[in-house]
């Protein structure tokens, strides 16, 4: 099966693994410009139980701009989708979207460059979440 997300598994709590992701992806300079609670919109809209976890629609300005400065239409899978999902009461699982992934869509050597270094940023801010346990 291919794989279509960068991942981190975290020996903490949910509330502690979101906080750390946001600082790990600060850190790469990404902010968050959309946060969406999948437990709390399920449960309102459905009446389902799922496990807590955020979409958290992070962003890079620069890559950002230098990936709408080649191809304008890239913007509809913007920004970088980071979930932060609770497995247990003590661990919680941290999936990115993989930029890689995206770069199927699109055959232009400019915004490959541009997925290399948001995937680099990626997987360091994941690097750095598991580092720091």
């Amino acid at each position: 099966m291919a794989t279509f997300t960068l991942s981190a598994t975290l020996p903490r709590s949910y509330d502690d693994a979101v906080e750390a992701v946001r600082a790990a992806l600060g850190e790469q300079g990404f902010g968050i410009l959309t946060e969406i609670d999948l437990k709390a919109t399920l449960k309102t809209k459905l009446d389902v139980d799922v496990a807590p976890q955020v979409i958290l629609g992070a962003c890079r300005p620069a890559l950002a701009h230098e990936a709408l400065s080649v191809d304008p239409s890239i913007a509809a899978v913007l920004p970088c989708n980071v979930v932060v999902r609770a497995l247990d009461e003590g661990t919680t699982l941290v999936e990115a979207f993989d930029p890689d992934a995206m770069m199927g869509l699109a055959d232009n050597a400019a915004l490959h460059a541009v997925a290399a270094d948001a995937k680099q940023r990626l997987n360091a801010a994941l690097a750095a979440l598991t580092q720091e346990i």
